[in-house]
C-alpha cells in the first residue's frame, strides 16, 4: 500500500507538471481537469490552437507503472516525447523538484482509492458478502414508521454519492430513525450497527384526548355517587341502630327540631312524654305494634295518592286493607310531627283517621319513613264531591261528621290520662277522607299543634304561614296572626272549615239543582294561586266564595249558609267555636227530622 500512495502521489506531481510543459510548447489550459474523452472532444480534428481554454490532458498510470498516457491517442502520438520524460522521471523518482516549481499553475483533482466493503440485505442482515471498486463503506440502522428495524451494509462505488449518503440526517425525536456509519478503509464496515435516536413519542389526537377525557369523567362522577350512596347507606344503618337501641333499653330517641321526637305506636317512651303509664283494657289505649317489624309485615299493593309529603299506598296488612303514608326523606320533621300527634293519649275518635303505626325503613338505598293508618276506597272528599251528589241527610252527615273531628281535636281532656288541644292547621276537602257509610275522618297531621294549659307552650317554627294558600284565613295571609296564643289556631281551622262546608253544600241537590263541584275562589284566582293573589282576594278585597241564590228558598242550605258565613268572618274573634258550630248543624238537622215528620203525616 506504500508504493500505490506513492506511486499515486508521483502521477498527480506529473499531472501538474507535464501541465505546464504542454503550455510552454505551445497548447493552451485554462488549470482543469476532464473526463476520460476530455482529450478527445479537446483535441478533436484540427490542430493544437483548438485546445486553447480547455482542459488539456490527464496522464493516466496502469497499474504496474509501464505506460503513461493523456488519455487520447492523438496527444499520445503528437506529444509522446513528453510522456517518455515524465516516465523516466518517475522511474529516477526525481519528480518532486519538478513539483515544487511548478506548483502554482493548476490545483489537484485527486481520485479516490478502491477498496473492498462488506455488504447484505436488510432487514435482518443475515447473509453477508463483499462489494468491490468502493470508494466508501457503510452500515444503516433504520427504524420504520410502524416501529419495525432494519439493518444494512454495503458500499458506495459513485463518488458523487457519498456526500449525499454519509451526510442523510434525520431529525432526533422523530416518529422514524435513521443512523448511518461511512468509512472509507478495506472492509471497515464489519462492525456493530450504529445506535438509532431516541424515538419521540406520537402526539395524541385531538379527539382521543376528548374521550379519555369524557371517560375520566364519567369514572369520577361514578365514584362520588357511589361515595354518596355509601355514606347515605352508613348514615341510614346508623340512625336504625340508634333508633333500635333507644327503643329497646327504654331511652328516648334523639329529638329532633322544635322538640319533636319519633315514637312507636304503644313505645314504653310514651310515658316519659306524659309522665304518665299506659293501661290496657280501656279501649282508649293505643294499639300495640312492634315498630321494627310493621314495614315488613305489609305489602304494598298500588299508589292511591301523591302531595308534597310524598306518596300514599294502599296494602295489605294481616288480610286487610290498610293505607301506607310514605314520607320522603327531606320530610321527616313532618312524620316526627304526625307519628307523635297520632300517638297521644285519648285522640282515637271515629271522626279522626285510625293509626296503626309509624315505620322506619329502607327500600334499595333509600330511608323511608312510614305511617300506616286505616284505608277508605272512597278517597278524600275532595274527590267524592266530584263525582257524587248529596241529599239533606247525607249533607248533615258529612257536615256533622267533619265538624265533630274537628271539635275533638281542639278539646283538651284533663285527666291523669288527658289529651292536649290540637289545632290541624290544614283543614281542607284533599285532607278530609270519606269512610263507606258517608261520614268523615280527619287526616294529614304533618303540621298539626299541640297545647295544654298547664305548660301553655306551643311547639310551632317562627313562620306562621303553612297550609295551603287557598284555604288560609286572612291573618295567615297578612302574618297578623298572634302565635303565642292557641286560640288563634283554633280560629284559622274554623275559617277553613266555613270553606270546606261550602264545597259540600255546592253538591246538595235541592229543587232538582245541584252546581258543579268547584274549590273556593275558582273564579278569581287560578289553578295554584300565590300568596299574593290569595291575599288580594282574601285581605284586601275581602272577597268570599258565593253563596248560590237557590240556597234562600231550602231551610237546610239557607241555615248552612248562615253558618258559613260566621265561620269566614274576616275578624277572627267573630267566628263561630267548633263546639257552637256543631250545636248549630245539630239544630239544623233536627228541624229537617221535624219537617220530615210532619210531611209524612
Amino acid at each position: 500500500t506504500t508504493m500505490a500512495r506513492k506511486m499515486y502521489t508521483v502521477a498527480i506531481c506529473l499531472i501538474i507538471s507535464m501541465a505546464h510543459a504542454l503550455n510552454s510548447d505551445g497548447i493552451a489550459t485554462d488549470n482543469g481537469w476532464g473526463d476520460d474523452g476530455g482529450g478527445e472532444e479537446g483535441g478533436g480534428e484540427g490542430d493544437d490552437a483548438k485546445l486553447k481554454g480547455e482542459i488539456l490532458a490527464r496522464i493516466k498510470i496502469e497499474p504496474n507503472g509501464t505506460k503513461m498516457s493523456f488519455g487520447s491517442e492523438k496527444l499520445d502520438s503528437e506529444h509522446g516525447h513528453l510522456l517518455n520524460t515524465y516516465h523516466d522521471s518517475v522511474k529516477e523518482n526525481s519528480v518532486e523538484e519538478k513539483v515544487e516549481q511548478k506548483a502554482d499553475i493548476a490545483v489537484p483533482v485527486t481520485e479516490s482509492p478502491r477498496f473492498s466493503c462488506l455488504k447484505c440485505h436488510q432487514p435482518s442482515c443475515q447473509h453477508i458478502f463483499t462489494c468491490d471498486n468502493a470508494v466508501t463503506c457503510w452500515m444503516a440502522h433504520v427504524r420504520n414508521s410502524d416501529g419495525s428495524e432494519t439493518l444494512s451494509r454495503g458500499c458506495i462505488e459513485q463518488v458523487e454519492q457519498r456526500q449525499f449518503m454519509c451526510s442523510s440526517r434525520i431529525t432526533e425525536g422523530s416518529l422514524q430513525g435513521f443512523s448511518m456509519q461511512c468509512c472509507n478503509e478495506h472492509l471497515c464496515n464489519n462492525g456493530s450497527f450504529p445506535i438509532l435516536p431516541q424515538r419521540a413519542q406520537a402526539p395524541l389526537d385531538p379527539t382521543v384526548i376528548m374521550i379519555i377525557c369524557i371517560i375520566v369523567g364519567i369514572i369520577v362522577i361514578l365514584l362520588i355517587c357511589l361515595a354518596g350512596i355509601m355514606a347515605m347507606r352508613q348514615r341510614h344503618k346508623r340512625r336504625l341502630r340508634n333508633y333500635s337501641s333507644h327503643s329497646s333499653v327504654g331511652i328516648p330517641p334523639p329529638l329532633y327540631k322544635d322538640d319533636l321526637r319519633a315514637t312507636a305506636a304503644g313505645d314504653s317512651t310514651l310515658r316519659e312524654i306524659f309522665n304518665e303509664s299506659i293501661t290496657s283494657g280501656s279501649g282508649s289505649g293505643l294499639p300495640l305494634l312492634i315498630q321494627r317489624t310493621l314495614a315488613k309485615q305489609i305489602c304494598l299493593a298500588e299508589v292511591i295518592g301523591k302531595g308534597r309529603y310524598g306518596q300514599v299506598w294502599r296494602g295489605v296488612w294481616q288480610g286487610e286493607d290498610v293505607a301506607i303514608k310514605i314520607f320522603y326523606s327531606r320530610d321527616e320533621a313532618s312524620w316526627a310531627r304526625e307519628t307523635e300527634i297520632y300517638s297521644t293519649v285519648l285522640l282515637r275518635h271515629e271522626n279522626i283517621l285510625g293509626f296503626y303505626g309509624s315505620d322506619m325503613t329502607s327500600r334499595g338505598s333509600c330511608t323511608q319513613l312510614w305511617l300506616v293508618t286505616h284505608y277508605h276506597h272512597r278517597g278524600s272528599l275532595h274527590d267524592f264531591l266530584n263525582a257524587n251528589t248529596l241529599d239533606h241527610t247525607s249533607l248533615i252527615t258529612m257536615v256533622l261528621t267533619v265538624i265533630n273531628g274537628i271539635l275533638h281535636l281542639h278539646t283538651e281532656i284533663f285527666g291523669t290520662q288527658g289529651k292536649p288541644a290540637i289545632a290541624h292547621r290544614d283543614i281542607k276537602s284533599k285532607n278530609i277522607l270519606v269512610k263507606i257509610n258517608g261520614a268523615c275522618v280527619i287526616a294529614d297531621f304533618g303540621l298539626a299543634v299541640m297545647h295544654t294549659q298547664s305548660t301553655d307552650i306551643i311547639n310551632i317554627k317562627s313562620n306562621p304561614k303553612v297550609g295551603t294558600k287557598r284555604y288560609m284565613s286572612p291573618e295567615v295571609l297578612n302574618e297578623s296572626i298572634n302565635m303565642s296564643v292557641f286560640e288563634s289556631y283554633r280560629k284559622v281551622d274554623i275559617y277553613a272549615l266555613g270553606l270546606v262546608l261550602w264545597e259540600i253544600c255546592r253538591r246538595c241537590v235541592s229543587n232538582g239543582i245541584v252546581d258543579v263541584y268547584n274549590p273556593p275562589f275558582f273564579d278569581v284566582v287560578p289553578t295554584d294561586p300565590s300568596y299574593d293573589d290569595m291575599k288580594k282576594v282574601v285581605c284586601v278585597d275581602q272577597d268570599r266564595p258565593v253563596i248560590p241564590n237557590r240556597w234562600t228558598s231550602d231551610p237546610v242550605l239557607c241555615g248552612m249558609a248562615k253558618i258559613i258565613r260566621e265561620c269566614w268572618h274576616q275578624n277572627p274573634s267573630v267566628r263561630l267555636t267548633a263546639l257552637r258550630v256543631k250545636k248549630s248543624v245539630v239544630k239544623l238537622e233536627q228541624e229537617e227530622v221535624k219537617h220530615k215528620l210532619d210531611l209524612d203525616t
